[in-house]
Protein backbone atom coordinates (compact mmCIF):
# COMPACT_ATOMS: atom_id res chain seq x y z
CA UNK A 1 0.00 0.00 0.00
CA UNK A 2 1.44 3.33 -0.86
CA UNK A 3 0.55 6.45 1.31
CA UNK A 4 0.96 10.11 0.77
CA UNK A 5 1.45 12.34 3.62
CA UNK A 6 1.42 16.30 2.64
CA UNK A 7 3.52 18.42 4.90
CA UNK A 8 7.13 19.08 5.88
CA UNK A 9 7.72 19.54 9.62
CA UNK A 10 7.97 17.96 12.76
CA UNK A 11 3.86 16.91 12.90
CA UNK A 12 4.41 15.04 9.65
CA UNK A 13 7.42 13.29 10.85
CA UNK A 14 5.55 11.58 13.68
CA UNK A 15 2.66 11.28 11.22
CA UNK A 16 5.35 9.27 8.73
CA UNK A 17 6.91 7.38 11.82
CA UNK A 18 3.57 6.20 13.32
CA UNK A 19 2.89 5.20 10.02
CA UNK A 20 5.65 3.23 9.40
CA UNK A 21 4.88 0.58 11.97
CA UNK A 22 2.42 -0.38 9.64
CA UNK A 23 3.75 -3.83 7.88
CA UNK A 24 0.87 -3.24 5.22
CA UNK A 25 2.55 0.25 3.67
CA UNK A 26 4.94 -0.51 1.12
CA UNK A 27 6.19 3.34 0.45
CA UNK A 28 5.27 6.42 2.41
CA UNK A 29 5.74 9.73 0.32
CA UNK A 30 6.25 13.08 2.00
CA UNK A 31 5.48 15.83 0.09
CA UNK A 32 7.41 18.21 0.39
CA UNK A 33 9.33 16.36 3.22
CA UNK A 34 12.17 17.88 4.98
CA UNK A 35 16.08 16.60 5.61
CA UNK A 36 14.86 14.89 8.23
CA UNK A 37 11.86 13.07 6.99
CA UNK A 38 13.94 11.84 4.13
CA UNK A 39 15.33 8.90 6.57
CA UNK A 40 12.28 7.47 6.93
CA UNK A 41 10.14 8.39 3.76
CA UNK A 42 10.19 9.65 0.25
CA UNK A 43 10.35 13.12 0.33
CA UNK A 44 9.28 14.88 -2.90
CA UNK A 45 9.22 18.61 -3.79
CA UNK A 46 6.27 19.57 -4.30
CA UNK A 47 4.41 22.24 -1.95
CA UNK A 48 1.82 21.81 0.54
CA UNK A 49 -0.61 23.97 -1.00
CA UNK A 50 0.77 23.10 -5.00
CA UNK A 51 -2.85 21.25 -5.40
CA UNK A 52 -2.59 20.40 -8.74
CA UNK A 53 1.14 19.54 -8.29
CA UNK A 54 -0.02 16.77 -6.20
CA UNK A 55 -3.18 15.30 -6.92
CA UNK A 56 -0.91 14.94 -10.42
CA UNK A 57 1.98 12.92 -8.04
CA UNK A 58 -0.84 10.84 -6.70
CA UNK A 59 -2.13 9.66 -9.94
CA UNK A 60 0.85 9.00 -11.18
CA UNK A 61 2.26 7.00 -8.46
CA UNK A 62 -0.66 5.25 -7.83
CA UNK A 63 -1.44 6.35 -4.41
CA UNK A 64 -3.89 4.19 -2.15
CA UNK A 65 -4.06 6.54 0.41
CA UNK A 66 -3.74 10.49 1.46
CA UNK A 67 -2.86 11.98 4.73
CA UNK A 68 -3.37 16.30 4.48
CA UNK A 69 -1.63 17.62 8.06
CA UNK A 70 -1.21 21.23 7.92
CA UNK A 71 -3.89 24.07 7.67
CA UNK A 72 -3.46 25.58 4.48
CA UNK A 73 -3.84 22.80 2.03
CA UNK A 74 -7.33 21.72 3.73
CA UNK A 75 -8.38 25.08 3.46
CA UNK A 76 -7.77 25.25 -0.39
CA UNK A 77 -9.69 22.14 -0.70
CA UNK A 78 -6.56 19.07 -0.94
CA UNK A 79 -9.22 16.38 0.41
CA UNK A 80 -11.83 17.66 -2.52
CA UNK A 81 -9.38 17.34 -4.91
CA UNK A 82 -7.88 14.17 -4.20
CA UNK A 83 -11.35 12.36 -3.11
CA UNK A 84 -13.08 13.77 -6.01
CA UNK A 85 -9.91 11.51 -7.93
CA UNK A 86 -11.01 8.91 -5.92
CA UNK A 87 -8.41 9.02 -3.45
CA UNK A 88 -9.11 8.64 -0.13
CA UNK A 89 -7.95 11.15 2.08
CA UNK A 90 -7.35 11.65 5.88
CA UNK A 91 -8.70 14.93 6.47
CA UNK A 92 -11.42 17.55 6.46
CA UNK A 93 -13.01 18.77 3.38
CA UNK A 94 -12.90 22.59 2.88
CA UNK A 95 -16.52 23.37 3.96
CA UNK A 96 -15.44 21.56 7.50
CA UNK A 97 -11.83 22.85 7.87
CA UNK A 98 -13.47 26.23 7.71
CA UNK A 99 -13.64 25.88 11.37
CA UNK A 100 -9.99 26.96 11.54
CA UNK A 101 -9.68 28.87 8.44
CA UNK A 102 -11.97 31.31 9.60
CA UNK A 103 -12.28 32.68 13.47
CA UNK A 104 -15.19 34.78 12.73
CA UNK A 105 -17.32 31.25 11.36
CA UNK A 106 -16.24 29.30 14.57
CA UNK A 107 -17.23 31.77 17.07
CA UNK A 108 -20.79 32.19 15.62
CA UNK A 109 -20.66 28.50 14.90
CA UNK A 110 -20.29 27.84 19.11
CA UNK A 111 -22.67 31.05 19.77
CA UNK A 112 -25.69 29.37 17.19
CA UNK A 113 -25.02 26.31 19.30
CA UNK A 114 -24.40 27.21 22.53
CA UNK A 115 -20.71 25.74 22.83
CA UNK A 116 -18.71 27.98 25.83
CA UNK A 117 -16.46 29.80 24.77
CA UNK A 118 -15.26 34.04 25.48
CA UNK A 119 -16.72 36.62 24.81
CA UNK A 120 -16.79 38.46 21.36
CA UNK A 121 -17.29 41.17 18.16
CA UNK A 122 -16.15 40.83 14.96
CA UNK A 123 -15.29 43.91 13.13
CA UNK A 124 -14.72 44.79 9.43
CA UNK A 125 -13.70 48.44 9.80
CA UNK A 126 -10.72 49.45 11.71
CA UNK A 127 -11.81 52.72 12.60
CA UNK A 128 -14.76 50.60 14.28
CA UNK A 129 -12.78 48.15 16.39
CA UNK A 130 -9.81 51.29 17.18
CA UNK A 131 -13.27 52.88 18.77
CA UNK A 132 -14.76 49.76 20.43
CA UNK A 133 -11.31 49.27 22.19
CA UNK A 134 -11.16 52.62 23.61
CA UNK A 135 -13.63 51.06 26.93
CA UNK A 136 -13.25 47.76 26.29
CA UNK A 137 -11.97 45.36 29.65
CA UNK A 138 -8.05 44.82 29.51
CA UNK A 139 -6.13 42.55 28.81
CA UNK A 140 -8.05 41.95 25.54
CA UNK A 141 -7.51 39.54 22.97
CA UNK A 142 -7.22 40.64 19.18
CA UNK A 143 -7.24 37.65 16.54
CA UNK A 144 -6.97 37.89 12.35
CA UNK A 145 -9.87 36.12 10.86
CA UNK A 146 -8.09 33.87 8.81
CA UNK A 147 -4.90 31.99 8.69
CA UNK A 148 -2.23 33.45 9.92
CA UNK A 149 0.52 30.70 10.04
CA UNK A 150 -0.12 30.86 14.00
CA UNK A 151 0.80 34.28 14.78
CA UNK A 152 -3.03 35.99 14.05
CA UNK A 153 -3.21 35.97 17.74
CA UNK A 154 -2.38 38.77 19.95
CA UNK A 155 -3.01 39.03 23.90
CA UNK A 156 -3.03 42.86 24.13
CA UNK A 157 -2.28 43.61 27.84
CA UNK A 158 -3.02 47.39 27.07
CA UNK A 159 -5.67 49.43 25.29
CA UNK A 160 -2.20 51.03 23.03
CA UNK A 161 -0.86 47.14 22.46
CA UNK A 162 -4.72 46.31 21.29
CA UNK A 163 -4.81 49.38 19.41
CA UNK A 164 -1.47 48.68 17.52
CA UNK A 165 -2.84 44.91 16.98
CA UNK A 166 -5.74 46.07 14.95
CA UNK A 167 -4.03 48.70 12.81
CA UNK A 168 -1.10 45.44 12.12
CA UNK A 169 -3.82 43.41 11.19
CA UNK A 170 -6.36 45.55 9.19
CA UNK A 171 -4.30 48.87 8.26
CA UNK A 172 -0.61 47.40 7.50
CA UNK A 173 -2.30 43.84 6.49
CA UNK A 174 0.41 42.44 8.29
CA UNK A 175 -1.55 38.83 7.69
CA UNK A 176 -2.75 40.20 4.10
CA UNK A 177 -6.75 39.46 3.36
CA UNK A 178 -6.54 37.01 6.84
CA UNK A 179 -6.67 40.25 9.10
CA UNK A 180 -9.54 42.14 6.59
CA UNK A 181 -11.73 40.81 9.43
CA UNK A 182 -10.78 40.73 13.09
CA UNK A 183 -12.33 39.00 16.45
CA UNK A 184 -11.60 41.18 19.82
CA UNK A 185 -12.64 38.38 22.67
CA UNK A 186 -12.59 38.68 26.51
CA UNK A 187 -9.79 37.58 28.01
CA UNK A 188 -9.97 34.64 29.92
CA UNK A 189 -7.94 32.60 32.44
CA UNK A 190 -7.00 29.51 33.78
CA UNK A 191 -4.98 26.34 32.69
CA UNK A 192 -4.85 25.72 29.34
CA UNK A 193 -5.28 22.33 27.42
CA UNK A 194 -4.98 20.74 24.10
CA UNK A 195 -7.05 17.82 23.00
CA UNK A 196 -6.77 16.49 19.61
CA UNK A 197 -9.15 14.25 18.43
CA UNK A 198 -10.32 11.29 16.00
CA UNK A 199 -13.94 11.98 14.71
CA UNK A 200 -15.47 10.59 11.35
CA UNK A 201 -18.55 13.38 11.54
CA UNK A 202 -20.17 11.21 13.95
CA UNK A 203 -18.32 9.61 16.90
CA UNK A 204 -15.69 11.61 18.26
CA UNK A 205 -12.63 9.56 20.04
CA UNK A 206 -10.51 12.09 21.91
CA UNK A 207 -6.67 11.22 22.21
CA UNK A 208 -4.52 11.66 25.04
CA UNK A 209 -4.16 15.48 26.47
CA UNK A 210 -1.75 17.69 26.26
CA UNK A 211 0.06 21.19 27.75
CA UNK A 212 1.64 23.28 25.02
CA UNK A 213 4.50 25.97 26.01
CA UNK A 214 4.06 28.72 23.52
CA UNK A 215 6.06 31.45 24.87
CA UNK A 216 9.96 31.09 23.68
CA UNK A 217 11.45 32.61 27.25
CA UNK A 218 11.42 30.33 30.35
CA UNK A 219 8.97 31.14 33.32
CA UNK A 220 6.36 31.38 29.74
CA UNK A 221 8.32 35.15 29.00
CA UNK A 222 8.85 36.39 25.54
CA UNK A 223 7.08 36.34 22.49
CA UNK A 224 4.98 33.81 21.44
CA UNK A 225 5.87 30.94 18.94
CA UNK A 226 4.81 27.63 17.39
CA UNK A 227 5.19 25.99 20.71
CA UNK A 228 8.52 25.33 22.25
CA UNK A 229 7.44 22.07 23.96
CA UNK A 230 4.71 19.80 24.82
CA UNK A 231 4.18 17.37 27.86
CA UNK A 232 0.85 14.76 27.61
CA UNK A 233 -1.16 14.11 29.85
CA UNK A 234 -2.02 17.43 30.77
CA UNK A 235 -2.77 17.01 34.56
CA UNK A 236 -5.55 19.44 35.01
CA UNK A 237 -7.79 17.17 32.34
CA UNK A 238 -8.95 15.43 35.08
CA UNK A 239 -12.13 12.91 34.80
CA UNK A 240 -14.32 15.59 35.59
CA UNK A 241 -13.19 17.77 33.22
CA UNK A 242 -13.06 14.95 30.58
CA UNK A 243 -16.73 14.50 31.09
CA UNK A 244 -17.94 18.31 30.69
CA UNK A 245 -15.82 18.66 27.86
CA UNK A 246 -17.46 15.82 25.70
CA UNK A 247 -21.13 16.54 27.13
CA UNK A 248 -20.57 20.52 25.99
CA UNK A 249 -17.63 21.32 23.85
CA UNK A 250 -16.87 17.98 22.16
CA UNK A 251 -19.92 15.75 21.04
CA UNK A 252 -21.82 19.74 20.56
CA UNK A 253 -18.85 20.57 18.25
CA UNK A 254 -19.18 17.71 15.69
CA UNK A 255 -23.13 17.95 16.11
CA UNK A 256 -23.15 21.31 15.20
CA UNK A 257 -21.16 21.08 12.14
CA UNK A 258 -23.07 17.98 10.72
CA UNK A 259 -26.52 20.05 11.24
CA UNK A 260 -25.01 22.93 9.10
CA UNK A 261 -24.28 20.64 6.27
CA UNK A 262 -19.80 20.13 6.89
CA UNK A 263 -19.45 17.67 8.32
CA UNK A 264 -15.79 16.90 9.90
CA UNK A 265 -13.71 14.08 9.34
CA UNK A 266 -10.46 14.09 10.61
CA UNK A 267 -8.19 15.20 13.37
CA UNK A 268 -10.74 18.14 14.93
CA UNK A 269 -8.25 20.07 18.20
CA UNK A 270 -9.93 21.70 21.17
CA UNK A 271 -8.00 24.53 22.20
CA UNK A 272 -9.37 24.36 26.06
CA UNK A 273 -8.95 27.05 28.85
CA UNK A 274 -10.07 26.07 32.21
CA UNK A 275 -12.30 29.00 33.72
CA UNK A 276 -13.91 29.38 36.91
CA UNK A 277 -16.98 28.85 35.34
CA UNK A 278 -16.00 25.84 33.45
CA UNK A 279 -13.89 24.81 30.22
CA UNK A 280 -14.09 26.94 27.43
CA UNK A 281 -13.27 26.81 23.84
CA UNK A 282 -9.89 29.31 22.79
CA UNK A 283 -9.60 28.01 19.24
CA UNK A 284 -10.23 25.06 17.10
CA UNK A 285 -7.75 23.36 14.92
CA UNK A 286 -8.79 21.24 11.62
CA UNK A 287 -5.34 19.24 11.73
CA UNK A 288 -2.98 17.51 13.95
CA UNK A 289 -1.58 19.75 16.48
CA UNK A 290 2.12 20.32 16.58
CA UNK A 291 4.17 19.91 18.66
CA UNK A 292 1.02 18.16 20.56
CA UNK A 293 1.42 15.74 17.86
CA UNK A 294 4.68 14.69 18.81
CA UNK A 295 3.48 13.69 22.24
CA UNK A 296 0.54 11.95 21.36
CA UNK A 297 1.18 9.75 18.47
CA UNK A 298 3.94 7.79 20.87
CA UNK A 299 1.27 7.32 23.22
CA UNK A 300 -0.81 5.61 20.85
CA UNK A 301 -0.75 2.03 20.87
CA UNK A 302 -3.63 1.28 18.02
CA UNK A 303 -2.27 0.93 14.46
CA UNK A 304 -2.62 4.62 13.16
CA UNK A 305 -3.35 4.17 9.62
CA UNK A 306 -6.19 1.62 10.83
CA UNK A 307 -7.80 4.52 12.58
CA UNK A 308 -7.27 7.34 9.71
CA UNK A 309 -9.02 4.59 7.59
CA UNK A 310 -11.98 4.18 9.67
CA UNK A 311 -12.11 8.13 10.14
CA UNK A 312 -12.89 8.03 6.82
CA UNK A 313 -14.86 5.53 5.89
CA UNK A 314 -17.37 6.51 9.04
CA UNK A 315 -16.81 3.33 11.11
CA UNK A 316 -14.84 4.76 14.02
CA UNK A 317 -17.60 3.72 16.36
CA UNK A 318 -16.36 -0.08 15.61
CA UNK A 319 -12.47 0.55 16.33
CA UNK A 320 -11.21 0.03 19.24
CA UNK A 321 -8.46 2.70 20.17
CA UNK A 322 -5.76 2.56 22.89
CA UNK A 323 -3.16 4.62 24.64
CA UNK A 324 -0.52 3.99 26.70
CA UNK A 325 -0.81 4.69 30.51
CA UNK A 326 3.03 6.29 30.00
CA UNK A 327 3.97 9.65 29.97
CA UNK A 328 5.17 12.50 27.31
CA UNK A 329 7.63 15.20 27.08
CA UNK A 330 8.57 16.78 23.78
CA UNK A 331 11.56 19.50 24.21
CA UNK A 332 11.87 21.81 20.88
CA UNK A 333 15.44 22.80 19.87
CA UNK A 334 15.39 25.77 18.04
CA UNK A 335 17.44 28.35 16.30
CA UNK A 336 18.95 31.34 18.64
CA UNK A 337 16.25 34.13 17.79
CA UNK A 338 13.26 32.25 17.33
CA UNK A 339 10.47 33.73 16.63
CA UNK A 340 12.58 36.74 15.23
CA UNK A 341 15.23 37.14 13.06
CA UNK A 342 18.09 34.08 13.47
CA UNK A 343 20.66 31.93 11.66
CA UNK A 344 20.68 28.83 9.50
CA UNK A 345 22.87 26.17 7.98
CA UNK A 346 24.74 25.20 11.04
CA UNK A 347 25.54 20.96 10.60
CA UNK A 348 23.08 18.92 13.74
CA UNK A 349 24.89 15.96 15.49
CA UNK A 350 22.65 13.97 16.32
CA UNK A 351 23.98 10.76 18.52
CA UNK A 352 22.53 6.96 17.79
CA UNK A 353 20.87 4.91 20.34
CA UNK A 354 19.18 8.43 22.10
CA UNK A 355 16.43 7.24 24.43
CA UNK A 356 14.19 9.42 22.48
CA UNK A 357 12.57 10.04 19.37
CA UNK A 358 14.01 13.52 17.14
CA UNK A 359 11.24 14.34 15.57
CA UNK A 360 12.58 16.69 12.41
CA UNK A 361 10.91 19.95 11.49
CA UNK A 362 13.29 22.73 10.30
CA UNK A 363 16.43 21.03 9.11
CA UNK A 364 17.38 20.09 5.10
CA UNK A 365 20.12 17.53 3.67
CA UNK A 366 23.15 19.80 2.48
CA UNK A 367 25.78 17.20 1.11
CA UNK A 368 24.97 14.60 2.84
CA UNK A 369 24.83 16.35 6.50
CA UNK A 370 21.56 17.06 8.32
CA UNK A 371 21.75 21.35 8.48
CA UNK A 372 19.24 23.85 10.28
CA UNK A 373 16.84 25.83 7.83
CA UNK A 374 14.28 26.61 10.12
CA UNK A 375 13.47 28.32 13.49
CA UNK A 376 12.25 25.61 15.15
CA UNK A 377 14.53 22.86 14.20
CA UNK A 378 13.80 19.51 16.22
CA UNK A 379 11.37 17.90 18.49
CA UNK A 380 12.89 15.54 21.02
CA UNK A 381 10.57 13.19 22.67
CA UNK A 382 10.44 10.86 25.54
CA UNK A 383 8.56 8.57 27.26
CA UNK A 384 8.82 7.20 31.04
CA UNK A 385 6.12 5.73 33.57
CA UNK A 386 5.93 9.39 34.99
CA UNK A 387 5.76 12.49 33.76
CA UNK A 388 9.67 13.55 35.65
CA UNK A 389 11.19 10.07 34.25
CA UNK A 390 10.02 11.42 30.88
CA UNK A 391 11.46 14.90 30.72
CA UNK A 392 14.49 13.46 32.42
CA UNK A 393 14.71 11.16 29.46
CA UNK A 394 13.97 13.88 26.70
CA UNK A 395 16.14 16.23 28.48
CA UNK A 396 18.87 13.61 28.34
CA UNK A 397 18.88 13.15 25.11
CA UNK A 398 18.66 17.57 24.23
CA UNK A 399 21.90 17.14 26.18
CA UNK A 400 23.49 15.20 23.67
CA UNK A 401 22.59 16.57 20.45
CA UNK A 402 24.50 19.64 19.05
CA UNK A 403 24.03 22.54 16.73
CA UNK A 404 25.55 25.65 16.77
CA UNK A 405 23.39 28.77 18.11
CA UNK A 406 20.81 25.65 19.38
CA UNK A 407 18.40 27.11 21.79
CA UNK A 408 15.33 25.24 24.36
CA UNK A 409 13.56 26.04 27.06
CA UNK A 410 14.89 24.53 30.12
CA UNK A 411 11.54 25.03 31.99
CA UNK A 412 9.36 22.56 29.54
CA UNK A 413 6.37 20.53 32.57
CA UNK A 414 7.50 22.72 35.33
CA UNK A 415 3.66 23.71 35.44
CA UNK A 416 2.54 20.13 34.76
CA UNK A 417 4.38 19.00 37.58
CA UNK A 418 3.18 21.64 40.35
CA UNK A 419 0.02 20.88 38.86
CA UNK A 420 0.14 17.08 39.71
CA UNK A 421 1.98 18.05 43.06
CA UNK A 422 -0.89 20.67 44.24
CA UNK A 423 -3.53 17.22 42.97
CA UNK A 424 -5.75 19.93 41.14
CA UNK A 425 -9.21 19.10 40.51
CA UNK A 426 -11.88 21.41 38.56
CA UNK A 427 -13.93 21.76 42.14
CA UNK A 428 -11.17 23.68 43.72
CA UNK A 429 -11.69 26.63 40.77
Amino acid sequence: MKVMVIGGGGREHAIVKKLKENKEITEIYCLPGNGGIARDAVCVPIGATDLEGILDFARTQGVDYAVVAPDDPLALGAVDLLEEAGIPCFGPRKNAAVIEASKVFAKELMKRHGIPTARYEVFTDMAAALDYLESAPMPTVVKADGLALGKGVIIAQTKAEAQAAVRSMMGEHRFGKSGDRVVIEEFLEGPEISVLSFTDGKTLVPMVSSMDHKRAGEGDSGPNTGGMGTVAPNPYYTPAVAERCMKEIFLPTVRAMAAEGRPFKGCLYFGLMLTKDGPKVIEYNCRFGDPETQVVLPLLKTDLLTLMRAVTEERLADCPVEFSRDSAACVILASKGYPGTYEKGYPIVIPQNLEAQVFVAGAKEQNGVLVSSGGRVLGVTALGETLPAALEKAYAAVSQIHFENAYYRRDIGKRALAAKEGQWSIESM
